[in-house]
């Protein structure tokens, strides 16, 4: 599927955000602030998919 510049700069901020909660989860493994960063990754990866494809829906040159 080709997608537009916009699609890719939304989806790589995403990855980016996603990636920092990660490392701080596996940094401070243990820890409830591990927990609950991977909890906000989690939830971060389906806002960034429902992002996506509303983006989808909407853009003509992506759609």
């Amino acid at each position: 599927m080709k997608t537009c510049h916009q699609f890719d700069i939304v989806r790589a901020e995403y990855e980016r955000e996603i990636g920092f909660m990660l490392a701080h989860s596996k940094r401070h493994e243990g820890r409830p602030s591990a927990k609950s960063s991977a909890k906000q990754a989690a939830s971060t990866k389906q806002r960034m998919a429902r992002a996506l494809n509303s983006h989808i829906g909407r853009c003509p040159e992506c759609g």
